[in-house]
């Protein structure tokens, strides 16, 4: 009953529609988003991405060439050393081409589960369930799962929910982590999910003692 009414609220509160992404692009963002904000992703995506669109590009580029634009995420010099690592393996081993299957994703350097799955949803359309801080932090405060890693969260949540209903999850649960679930300060009071959330619960007991 709780899987269902989180579906039919996420579903009408951010409509998911999948749109074709580039899997390179997709993989490479994804890359670029670890431990870092949304926001300052989007912005050294798009530096980057507005002078290198292919893996033979970025293999090609000088790592300084490939930091500049990638500050912004942070870890850059990492990053880039990253990207480029991978973009060579993509143009040896899978002929320029990124790998549909997570199997072959997670043989990538710096690529886990999470990534591959983001690849598979978002470039894809593939049923695959991503999940980053917003889906764990999430799942556990509605007590869906009780997990202690995104690992853990993502083979409970693949328990209790339907295969046909995983593809929207990520990109639904990271709007609404952004808007009402915040990591600090969740907008419990304009929540459309308080009847089901066991953080809510808690929240008001310990208020009332």
């Amino acid at each position: 009953m709780k899987v269902s009414k989180l579906v039919s609220f996420l579903n009408s509160k951010y409509p998911f529609k999948i749109s074709s992404r580039e899997p390179f692009k997709v993989l490479i963002s994804t890359i670029l988003s670890q431990r870092t904000r949304d926001e300052n992703t989007e912005i050294a995506s798009s530096n980057l991405f507005s002078k290198y669109t292919t893996p033979q590009a970025i293999a090609d580029a000088r790592l300084e060439d490939i930091e500049s634009p990638i500050k912004p995420a942070g870890f850059y010099r990492v990053k880039a050393r990253r990207i480029r690592e991978i973009s060579r393996i993509i143009l040896r081993r899978f002929n320029g081409r990124v790998p549909s299957s997570f199997e072959e994703l997670l043989t990538l350097p710096g690529v886990g589960r999470k990534t591959a799955n983001c690849v598979l949803v978002f470039a894809y359309g593939k049923d695959a369930l991503p999940v980053d801080t917003h889906v764990h932090r999430i799942s556990n405060r509605l007590g869906l799962v009780s997990s202690r890693t995104p690992h853990q969260t993502e083979a409970k949540l693949k328990s209790v929910i339907p295969k046909r209903h995983w593809k929207p999850i990520n990109a639904q649960l990271v709007q609404f982590g952004r808007e009402i679930c915040r990591p600090i300060n969740p907008q419990c009071s304009i929540c459309g999910l308080n009847a089901l959330c066991q953080f809510r619960k808690k929240r008001l007991q310990i208020k009332q003692k």
